[in-house]
């Protein structure tokens, strides 16, 4: 059930269950629907470039390294990446690095080895990007980019992943602790994250549960990119009492009072 109301809101399947053209265009990639979405979306956000590179690198496995005996220096050299809005640019950030170091015809294997990095994650993610670029030229879908010195650029790139992954979020309550949107679980930023402070809100690619429920590859978002991309799953009527709903119904009206101006 869960599994079909996701393909549902993600507007994928129609009410009646049947095959949208999103979900059509969805079938052709080898992946989670939730990041096929953002692909489709990616050339509406001016950013299918980046977002390709993303999904890649969240296809692969682990590409930070961090052996017990270097864990000080692996850290460091993840710093150099990191960016402060969180982890999806960081991941971006390690894949430009990776592609200009070996365009200019420098040995891969040498740039991940110095950068603490999984020299096989990075071929495979250039292979699977590869992939997923001759799907989207089959689907007519095109290559665009925010010029890199815009400031919309990094936005447009988070506001993509919203597209995708808007049933992934998690809110910062008064406690200091992170619900889940919707199940109201208490999660707490991985330490892996690249993210110093606390956003208000964050989306998340994957929930892991060890001695306590961890959100790991964290990005930060805003609650009104919440309610413009994914308005019936944003449907506060349909949220349990709590800060996050409260929240949404704020910027809710704000929206309607703006819309009317």
């Amino acid at each position: 059930m869960r599994a079909l109301e996701m393909l549902n809101y993600l507007g994928c399947l129609n009410d009646d269950g049947d095959l949208a053209d999103i979900g059509d265009q969805a079938a052709e990639f080898p992946l989670d629907p939730q990041l096929a979405k953002m692909l489709i979306d990616s050339p509406n956000h001016k950013c299918s470039n980046e977002i390709l590179s993303i999904a890649a690198m969240l296809s692969v496995p682990m590409v930070f390294v961090r052996p017990k005996e270097f864990a000080k220096e692996a850290d460091e050299a993840k710093g150099r990446f990191a960016h402060l809005d969180g982890d999806h640019l960081t991941l971006l950030n390690v894949f430009h690095a990776y592609k200009q170091y070996t365009t200019e015809g420098a040995d891969p294997a040498q740039f991940c080895y110095d950068n603490y990095i999984n020299a096989r994650s990075m071929k495979s993610a250039e292979s699977v990007r590869e992939q997923l670029k001759r799907t989207m030229e089959r689907l007519n879908l095109p290559m665009v980019s925010t010029d890199f010195r815009d400031k919309e650029y990094y936005p447009n790139i988070r506001r993509c992943l919203v597209a995708g992954f808007f049933m992934q979020v998690a809110h910062l309550e008064k406690s200091g602790h992170y619900l889940t949107v919707k199940d109201n679980q208490v999660v707490a930023l991985h330490p892996s994250t690249c993210i110093s402070h606390k956003p208000e809100w964050v989306l998340y690619n994957e929930f892991v549960l060890t001695s306590k429920n961890f959100i790991r590859t964290v990005i930060q978002v805003r609650g009104e990119w919440l309610i413009e991309l994914a308005p019936l799953y944003y449907d506060v009527k349909n949220f349990p009492k709590s800060e996050a709903r409260s929240q949404l119904e704020r910027l809710q009206n704000q929206r309607h009072t703006t819309q009317h101006q």
